[in-house]
């Protein structure tokens, strides 16, 4: 088995379209990321292609990700998907195998955790949705799966949140359940 089968890479071109999607979305969105520069991102994320390929993945998806935070003891930018609502391509999904693999009838194609897993990035958790809260009016038709305590999971319960009424509400349901207007969100460390 050679490594560059396992490599996760974008093609040049597809790099620098990215890469120029990525800074007009930053530039007009500068109050997710107030006192920090694209070129310091920019210079981050052309040195580490796979997680270029991670954004790729969340764009692709319709996540519309975008820099919210800069963590300073580790030195990395905090991407989000910060698409109005629930990312379209990562709607419909349950919340892990074990719930999709759980149903009898009418199994979703996927689950966030396996599909965010595949994507190189993780689910957002409470904590996480409620900061990206702060930055905009995210989710106001839609709901997200959102990372859930391993006590709430064990029983067969998970977590999502949306927000309505000008709040961030956060629900339970059963890992298993899926519905048109839920997906998730994301985050990625560059």
């Amino acid at each position: 088995m050679t490594n560059i089968s396992n490599k996760k890479e974008l093609p040049l071109e597809q790099r620098r379209e990215l890469l120029g999607l990525l800074k007009d979305r930053f530039e007009k969105n500068m109050n997710r990321h107030k006192g920090l520069e694209w070129a310091k991102v920019q210079a981050k994320l052309e040195a580490n292609n796979e997680k270029l390929w991670s954004l790729n993945q969340m764009e692709i998806t319709g996540g519309e990700p975008d820099v919210v935070g800069y963590d300073k003891k580790k030195d990395e930018y905090i991407f989000y998907d910060c698409s109005a609502e629930s990312p379209k391509g990562r709607r419909r999904v349950c919340y892990d195998r074990e719930a999709q693999e759980s149903r009898k009838k009418h199994k979703p194609e996927n689950n966030a955790i396996d599909m965010a897993a595949s994507m190189g990035i993780e689910l957002l958790t409470v904590e996480q949705y409620r900061e990206l809260q702060k930055l905009g009016n995210f989710d106001m038709k839609t709901s997200s799966w959102v990372k859930t305590p391993s006590d709430i999971r064990e029983v067969g319960g998970a977590l999502f949140c949306d927000f309505r009424y000008g709040h961030v509400f956060v629900y339970h349901n059963g890992a298993e359940s899926y519905y048109a207007a839920r997906g998730f969100r994301g985050s990625l460390r560059v």
